[in-house]
């Protein structure tokens, strides 16, 4: 197998088996979350044998996948769970924030830079983009779970938030492409 198509398994892997247990024990998310945080740090795990080091985006979510779902176990409350995917944005959202406006420098950057070669000005729209992107997923999770049934909330998390999340991304390519830097 090469390393791109195990990296792919390994960054989507728990959530197709959260997704497929918790589909195949009547819809029980206590019994979908233990796989879930085992998955998650098999993955880490993987990701850090393969890459020598783990991104700062999946260790925070890893983090917080095995928080989040310990207070849900822990307490038996699914609130926790809910929570999650709620407060992963927010947390990406105010470290963006807190990079543009108070260190003056869009961390995106910082955590692209060995990707994307862009002019400053484009670091500064796409940090903007991402942090308001961030907001609005956080607000569509709070409503979608407080709204909807859990079996809604969970399909809209596997088959709702990636999708919407890879379009946002792909959505960029046009400002990525203007703010180039010419090689």
């Amino acid at each position: 197998m090469n390393k791109p198509i195990i990296k792919f398994a390994a960054d989507f892997g728990p959530l197709l088996i959260f997704f497929i247990i918790y589909f195949n024990n009547e819809n029980d998310l206590k019994l979908a979350i233990p796989p879930f945080i085992i998955a998650t740090l098999i993955s880490l795990t993987i990701i850090y044998f393969l890459e020598k080091r783990i991104p700062m985006t999946p260790l925070i979510s890893g983090i917080l996948i095995t928080f989040f779902g310990g207070l849900t176990l822990y307490f038996d409350n699914k609130i926790f769970f809910y929570m999650k995917p709620t407060i992963i944005n927010l947390l990406f959202a105010n470290v963006l924030f807190f990079g543009k406006y108070f260190t003056q420098k869009p961390l995106l950057k910082v955590f692209f830079q060995n990707t994307l070669d862009l002019e400053d000005e484009g670091w500064k729209k796409l940090n903007t983009r991402w942090i308001g992107f961030f907001i609005l997923v956080a607000i569509l999770n709070e409503i979608v779970w407080r709204t909807q049934s859990e079996v809604f909330w969970v399909n809209f998390k596997v088959w709702g938030l990636l999708p919407i999340s890879f379009i946002f991304a792909a959505s960029q390519y046009p400002l990525i492409n203007k703010y180039k830097l010419k090689q």
